[in-house]
């Protein structure tokens, strides 16, 4: 029963009160079961030795008239021996001889002389009998002389006040015991209540870091604390504080390395503009010279035209990649295929074959932003991987209700310590300062969106990254699509 108690999920201030109540009804019940039953022994041989003083006293007072079958004289010595003997309280006393009929009774109309006593014999060996129903001792005692029986003494002795001192030694126990369980339970209450006070601050603090900040315990809260939970509060804060370093650092290097990525894409990005722009400046320059000529004038428009499209397509990816003060809307297939303007450059200085499925449906309730982040962390890394007229695959697909991306390269293969780095969920600060921190800030990225991030070899010879995210197809309201 008290191991039901502690599994049944109530809390500690009320499970172990509870468990004390229990524990003192199992040990009241057995303790008054022991007292009872010592009572009742005790008065048992009580009344024996007071039954047997009593028929001692008549024994010798009735052998010489139940010898002369002397009735009156017979009933003279009970009438006598009742007042005597008051304190034995007999109710009735019936002398028979030894063929059972009555010679004289105290109660002559239940045993009137010379009738058959029907009662029986007590069967213990003191000659004494308690039927606790009808509140009375059945005594015995069988009267001899020389080895010959000549009669019998039965009596009835009230029992009521010993029966009634049992009830108020148990009505005792009963409101003892009850009185002790409640004191007890209370005292266990505030005890348990004290000393899980400290434990709730713990929790109430270990709690606050699910939502990515562990707030330390103060240090007027650790003082008044004793020794054992003042040195648990004092490690708990030294764990909250190298927390917050690492989630602090974690941010930084993250935002870094958004950046840096931002900074190699520069070159490339203004080699890109540059190309149209000096197409533009000639177009100008050819207005200014030959605007008379409709024709001139007319294709060095569409040039000008034709350029700046160029350049806000260009504009509009950037944008659309490191730009993060937006709202997060579902991923479309142009989400991925802008990335073609980003990397096109280097897939052209590096002549790369690049094989480009992107297979998703119009809309994929996955995190745009996201997924463009990891997706362009990966195809950069894979360009830059890649050897001189080399092979990258690019395919994006959604099946079984989750969204597959695969990124292979022809480049010598992802190096076993970073393959390793990857494994590892929290990586050390030392580990975050070594290669493979934009690989590993793209698989923190995908585990954010609740999918996982498989490495292996390509069929190129070179990396294969496979990222499998869920689909989770919950949406209130449409979001408006931000290029």
């Amino acid at each position: 029963m008290i191991s039901r108690v502690l599994k049944h999920g109530l809390p500690v201030t009320v499970s172990v009160p509870l468990v004390v109540v229990l524990l003192m009804v199992f040990v009241s019940f057995g303790v008054s079961q022991v007292v009872l039953s010592r009572l009742a022994v005790t008065q048992e041989r009580q009344l024996t030795d007071l039954a047997n003083a009593y028929l001692d006293g008549l024994e010798a007072a009735l052998i010489d008239p139940v010898l002369r079958q002397d009735p009156w004289e017979v009933f003279d010595a009970l009438d006598r021996a009742r007042n005597v003997y008051a304190a034995v309280r007999p109710l009735s006393t019936t002398v028979t001889d030894a063929a059972g009929t009555v010679l004289a009774s105290s109660d002559p109309k239940s045993a009137p002389i010379g009738s058959e006593l029907g009662a029986a014999t007590p069967e213990t060996p003191a000659g004494v009998a308690l039927e606790q129903s009808q509140q009375v001792a059945v005594l015995d005692r069988t009267l001899s002389v020389e080895g010959r029986t000549i009669g019998h003494i039965y009596s009835q002795l009230d029992i009521s006040p010993l029966l009634a001192e049992r009830g108020e030694v148990l009505w005792y126990l009963i409101a003892s015991n009850a009185v002790l369980t409640l004191i007890l339970a209370a005292l266990g209450w505030f005890a348990v209540r004290g000393m899980i006070a400290p434990m709730k601050i713990l929790m109430e603090h270990i709690s606050s870091a699910a939502d990515g900040t562990a707030d330390p315990i103060p240090a007027n809260v650790v003082k008044r604390q004793g020794p054992e939970w003042a040195r648990l509060f004092r490690r708990f804060n030294t764990m909250a504080e190298a927390f917050a370093e690492r989630e602090t650092l974690l941010t930084k290097v993250a935002d870094e390395e958004r950046l840096a990525s931002l900074g190699k894409l520069a070159s490339s990005v203004a080699h890109e503009i540059n190309n149209p722009l000096g197409g533009i400046l000639n177009a100008v320059d050819t207005i200014k010279v030959h605007g008379d000529d409709p024709r001139v004038r007319l294709s060095a428009v569409q040039l000008v035209d034709r350029g700046l499209r160029g350049i806000r397509d260009v504009v509009q990816t950037v944008l659309a990649s490191y730009r993060a003060d937006r709202e997060p809307r579902d991923l479309t297939p142009a989400d991925f295929d802008d990335l073609l303007v980003l990397i096109r450059p280097e897939v052209r200085r590096k002549q790369i074959k690049l094989t480009w499925s992107n297979e998703l449906p119009p809309t994929t309730p996955v995190n745009a932003f996201g997924m463009r982040q990891v997706v362009l962390n990966l195809l950069l890394n894979a360009c830059r991987a890649t050897p001189n007229a080399g092979a990258l695959v690019f395919r994006a697909e959604v099946t079984a209700r989750a969204l597959e991306i695969e990124v292979s390269d022809q480049g010598p293969g992802l190096p076993p310590h970073i393959a390793e780095f990857l494994a590892n969920d929290e990586p050390s600060a030392a580990r975050l300062a070594s290669s493979g921190l934009g690989l590993w800030v793209t698989k923190r990225t995908v585990k954010e969106l609740g999918g996982s991030v498989i490495v292996g070899k390509s069929a190129q010879g070179g990396a294969r990254f496979r990222i499998v995210v869920p689909i989770v197809v919950v949406v209130d309201e449409e979001i408006e699509r931000v290029a």
